[in-house]
């Protein structure tokens, strides 16, 4: 017997129809979160043009997924194929060891990238690269 998977989404989302059964639910409110839906059965179109969607149930079984949902004021429940929540880390980037510039380097690459931009400058840049290697 599998553990039944849930994760419970308080809050009101906003839906996109993206067609053939698959819809997108997104909530900007607290911590945005967005919902992606595939194969969703023909009477969720019913449920999910509500614009009040809100407080979604999600629960993973062996070969669907179940929402419930209150829309419309009322309780919903709709099956899918699959769900996928995205959830969005605000500070991701922060623990990552990237690169940082300082204003020398900028200055090279923007130096560079601004010769490549103009007809030919991509020849001239490689044929200065050819003749600081031979300097050295």
């Amino acid at each position: 017997m599998q553990p039944k998977m849930r994760r419970n989404l308080p809050g009101t989302f906003l839906t996109q129809n993206l067609g053939e059964g698959a819809w997108r639910l997104t909530r900007s409110e607290a911590a945005p979160i967005d919902v992606f839906l595939r194969g969703a059965e023909s009477g969720a179109a019913e449920a999910l043009r509500s614009p009040s969607v809100r407080d979604i149930g999600i629960e993973w079984r062996g070969d669907a997924v179940v929402l419930t949902m209150t829309s419309a004021e009322q309780p919903r429940i709709i099956t899918a194929q699959s769900a996928i929540v995205h959830e969005p880390l605000a500070r991701l980037y922060e623990a990552l060891p990237l690169a940082s510039l300082d204003a020398k380097a900028r200055r090279f690459w923007r130096r560079v990238f601004r010769l490549v931009r103009i007809p030919g400058g991509r020849y001239l840049l490689g044929a200065l690269a050819r003749r600081s290697r031979h300097r050295r």
